[in-house]
This record gives C-alpha cells, structure tokens and sequence, in this order.
C-alpha cells in the first residue's frame, strides 16, 4: 500500500529549482550546498536552464534562467541569496516552443569603441513549427537588472538544425578576446533517432 506522500508525488508536477555544489579540489569531486535550494518559483513549472556569470560592471552575479516562455534575470552578492531583477519576452521572438538554455553576453561593436548586449535564447520542440529546435537572439542594452532589446523581431542565430542550446564560455582571458559558443549538434526532431551509440 502507498503513503499519502507517495501518491502525492507520483500526481504532483515536476518541480526545478535551482541548487549550489561546489568543490575544494579543482572539480574532481563535488559537495552539494547545505542549503539547497538556492532559488526556487512558487508556480513556473520550467524554471531551468541557469547562466551565471559575475558582472564586474554591476559588481554583482546574474542569473539567466528559463522560465516557460521568458527568461527571467536574478542577481546576487553571493550565489546563495537571489534577487529577482526583471523578465523578458513577452512580445519579442518567436515563441513556438518552450525557451531553454539562455545566455547573455557583451560584443564588442566592431569599428567602434562600443559594445552591445546579446541575449541567446533557444527553442525546444513542438510539433505545430516547421523546424524543431533552433537558437534565437536579440541584440540590446543590460544595466545589471533589465534586457532592453533594440528588436522584438525573430532572428535566428543561423538556419541550420544542428546547433542547439549553445551556452558560451565565460572568463576566457581578455587578451584572447573571443566569445567562443558551444552548442548541442542535434535537433529534438531526430535526437533518439541518430544511428549511434557509445
């Protein structure tokens, strides 16, 4: 016979919540945060997908995470308490799919000494579009708390079907001077249907 709690966790929704690990030997093993949960959302049932990236500018960390259909911005002092900044999407993109795997980033202007803010927001899957996963982006200003576009048209990131959720590297040195992006080379089309394995 099942308890009460088993059979309310096998009805209730998945809840994602945001959490810390951290490690004391360069990664090779890891310590979950006694205070789990960092960050949690009364309602929003895809809450995921978090960017984080200390901001020297606003001399604070941002979180970008992905919140149904917006990307919503959190900041902190410390990785451990969150503050909600503000919320984009409404209205800008397309919005066929759920949004996933953000991320937000300074470029410089070429020809001038200036730099733009660029937001990459991806797409999922859904059967009514034409072309399964893809990457959007948006071009604008960051003051630490709100993503000002200076468009709300839909621009992909390429028109290809194999890069996906690209998330790109923070804290490559200065002198390097690149953004260098890694995406997923699949589509949620034919992800469980590549002749592979291993």
């Amino acid at each position: 016979m099942k308890s009460l709690a088993q059979m309310k966790a096998e009805t209730s929704p998945a809840v994602q919540r945001q959490s810390l690990a951290y490690s004391h030997d360069n990664g090779r093993t890891w310590i979950k945060y006694a205070g789990n949960p960092v960050l949690t959302h009364p309602s929003t049932a895809d809450f995921r997908d978090p960017k984080v990236f200390w901001s020297e500018a606003h001399g604070k960390w941002i979180m970008v995470l992905a919140t149904d259909q917006t990307i919503t911005f959190y900041s902190s002092p410390n990785l451990r308490e969150w503050r909600l900044e503000s919320e984009f999407g409404d209205g800008a993109g397309s919005h066929d799919a759920v949004w996933e795997y953000p991320d937000l980033f300074q470029l410089p202007v070429e020809g001038t000494g200036d730099s733009k803010w660029v937001l990459l927001v991806s797409i999922g899957d859904d059967s009514g579009q034409r072309y399964g996963s893809r990457t959007q982006y948006f071009v604008g200003e960051f003051d630490g708390s709100v993503f000002t576009p200076e468009h709300s048209d839909i621009r992909w990131l390429d028109y290809g079907k194999d890069n996906y959720a690209g998330v790109s590297f923070s804290d490559i040195p200065a002198a390097d001077g690149r953004r260098i992006l890694i995406g997923w080379m699949s589509n949620w089309r034919y992800a469980n249907h590549i002749p592979s394995q291993g």
